[in-house]
């Protein structure tokens, strides 16, 4: 039984990892089929075999997806998850630039998403623990549940842990890699403007929210290519686990 645990976590792993690339057509639970079929039958692994192994390959899908974010560009240069300048900044940016504070206004859009990336790291223990607690109701739901079924769980059960983890981090870093510092020079200027008034408003809290609803939209991103995009099977292995599919 130890042998079909760990195929069968490799099979699933495999396809977290390659999956968003190869897309294979299969969804979740037709891999778990596909690979009880593969290794003698439907009755040849427990419930509680196949969930591990679900476990084991979601700890290594929120580890990829948690890697890709933290790494350097991880937000700012991908547009779908990038953190914006505040509203109250975009509606001097064109002012700000205009009085030659076009490099600070991109520093400062620049320091806000290596905050992020920063911080994002920290997100792996709780991923963690949120998979070690999953009872066979949450992975059965996972796997026979909506695109983002996985990525619901998650925010679910580590979205606070995850806001009063990052906050302060990305207080520190924020100050390490001159967010706060930026701003300042630039809410300076926008209260120098004619009628202009402060730029007030939570920074710690603007980049933590954004972080994190970058965070979890990688993982959603993640999770509906795994589940739909169809591409080649590419291995013996997968040709024989997706057999017959």
């Amino acid at each position: 039984m130890k042998t079909y645990r760990f195929v069968i976590a490799l099979i699933l792993a495999v396809f977290l990892i390659f999956g968003g690339h190869l897309g294979f057509s299969a969804g979740l639970s037709d891999i778990v089929k596909g690979a009880q079929d593969a290794l003698g039958g439907s009755g040849a692994l427990t419930n509680d075999e196949i969930i591990a192994g679900l476990k084991e390959a979601l700890e290594v899908g929120t580890e990829k997806a948690v890697a890709l974010v933290s790494q350097a560009d991880g937000y700012y240069r991908n547009p779908d998850i990038k953190i914006p300048l505040p509203e109250s900044v975009q509606k001097v940016e064109k002012f700000l630039r205009t009085a030659g504070y076009g490099q600070k206004v991109d520093a400062f859009e620049l320091s806000m998403n290596r905050a992020a990336e920063r911080a994002a790291p920290e997100a792996k223990s709780i991923f963690r623990d949120a998979i070690t607690q999953m009872s066979f109701e949450d992975a059965s739901k996972i796997l026979n549940g909506r695109d983002n079924e996985a990525t619901l769980y998650f925010e679910d059960k580590t979205s606070g842990q995850l806001r009063e983890l990052f906050k302060p981090i990305v207080k520190d870093a924020m100050g390490e890699v001159g967010v706060t510092r930026s701003f300042q020079d630039l809410n300076a200027k926008a209260k120098s403007i004619p009628f202009g008034t402060s730029l007030s408003f939570d920074l710690d809290q603007y980049v933590t929210d954004g972080a994190l609803e970058g965070l979890f939209k990688m993982l959603a991103e993640q999770e509906k290519q795994i589940r739909t995009q169809p591409a080649a099977r590419v291995t013996d292995l997968l040709q024989k686990v997706f057999a017959g599919q």
